[in-house]
């Protein structure tokens, strides 16, 4: 029997568990369709609003990369170096509502089989924004999409009551998920923020409001480096900079303890993972920690920027996993999903080794050794 790339996510069947999301490529109806047509099994919109942004002038998104034999970090690409991470200060799509409604519905009839997930975002600080979600969520199901996903994660946006700023709030995250329940016909994702003290508060808020899914790890806040030469920020407008998002292959191992915390928490609960994924060794990790699909941005964008040649490479690489562990069993992803969610345990439960053996890591290479204890002095 051969390996099965499809799942069922949310009540909704994807030929197979990989997504492009939500991201500068998928802000295009050109790029959407060239990525199904690429293999991808679903595709996340660049996040909706109800009226058109401004964004910065000059580049919104830049790649960050290491020097192989130095310590060297820089935006300036260059001979010798590696991908590290991407960094972009872009907003929500330009493009208001309006020029969405007809564009959403032609690429569901031209891909009837894929997943459309339409990213959308509002305010939260009154009945109208919360109105205005409902506007944005009746909209985006009229026109056929199979899924809504809650922006509740961008990190630089400068309202109090949009972006992250909702995701770092239980109370925003439960209210706002639930007016958008009220209305929705299709599931509902909410898209968490990483920069918060613990993300299962706001998943269980996220959970309590509605949410079919969690999706998680937007970009972690940040800034860009100085140039050690000009002393000038690598991506600025007019000398000045901000706050923007980190993605990429850097990002890896951050957005998975993320992940972690919250399938642990959450077990019986359905998660998208996001964050530094570019083969299937990547998203293994995310499969093996519970999550049903994985969405890919930074290693798509730099591949004709929707991703043909990752793509191939996931599925190969997830058709490859299967056929090798057929001895097990396994034919399809719920085979092996979660396996390794409960080998994360809190740090305190890690076997010690024996005490008599043990000293604190002192004799080890690179460690001071101990100063010997005070001698206590006689009385006279």
């Amino acid at each position: 029997m051969s390996a099965d790339l499809s799942v069922v996510f949310t009540g909704i069947r994807f030929e197979n568990p990989f997504l492009l999301a939500s991201a500068p490529p998928t802000e295009s109806e050109s790029n959407i369709l060239r990525a199904f047509e690429a293999g991808w099994g679903g595709v996340v919109t660049k996040t909706i609003g109800l009226h058109p942004v401004v964004n910065v002038a000059g580049a919104k998104t830049k790649f960050l990369r290491s020097d192989i034999e130095t310590p060297r970090i820089s935006m300036k690409n260059r001979p010798a170096s590696v991908l590290h991470s991407s960094w972009n200060w872009e907003l929500i799509s330009d493009k208001p509502m309006d020029w969405w409604v007809g564009r959403l519905s032609k690429i569901k009839k031209a891909h009837p089989s894929k997943v459309l997930v339409a990213s959308i975002m509002a305010g939260s600080g009154s009945d109208k924004e919360l109105h205005n979600w409902q506007l944005l969520t009746k909209a985006c199901q009229n026109e056929g999409v199979d899924a809504l996903e809650l922006n509740f994660s961008c990190p630089h946006m400068d309202r109090d009551d949009m972006g992250s700023n909702i995701g770092k709030s239980q109370g925003l995250c439960s209210v706002v998920t639930q007016a958008v329940k009220e209305v929705a016909k299709v599931p509902v994702w909410c898209k968490l923020t990483p920069s918060t003290t613990d993300i299962a508060v706001e998943a269980g808020a996220a959970f309590r409001g509605g949410a079919d899914a969690i999706s998680s790890s937007n970009t972690f806040p940040s800034i860009p480096l100085i140039d050690p030469e000009t002393l000038e920020f690598e991506m600025s407008v007019d000398g000045y900079t901000s706050s923007g998002g980190l993605g990429g292959p850097a990002i890896l191992p951050l957005a998975l303890a993320k992940m972690s915390r919250m399938t642990r928490a959450f077990p019986d609960k359905s998660f998208s993972g996001i964050g530094g994924v570019s083969d299937f060794s990547h998203a293994l990790n995310y499969f093996l920690l519970g999550c049903g699909t994985v969405q890919v941005c930074t290693a798509a964008m730099l591949d004709h920027a929707i991703g043909p040649n990752v793509i191939r490479t996931l599925k190969q690489g997830m058709a490859e996993f299967l056929e090798k562990n057929a001895h097990r069993g396994w034919r399809s992803l719920e085979d092996f999903r979660g396996l390794r969610r409960d080998n994360v345990v809190p740090q305190s439960q890690i076997r010690r080794p024996n005490p008599d053996e043990y000293h604190g890591g002192h004799e080890a290479e690179g460690y001071a050794a101990p100063e010997p204890a005070p001698e206590l002095s006689k009385k006279a």
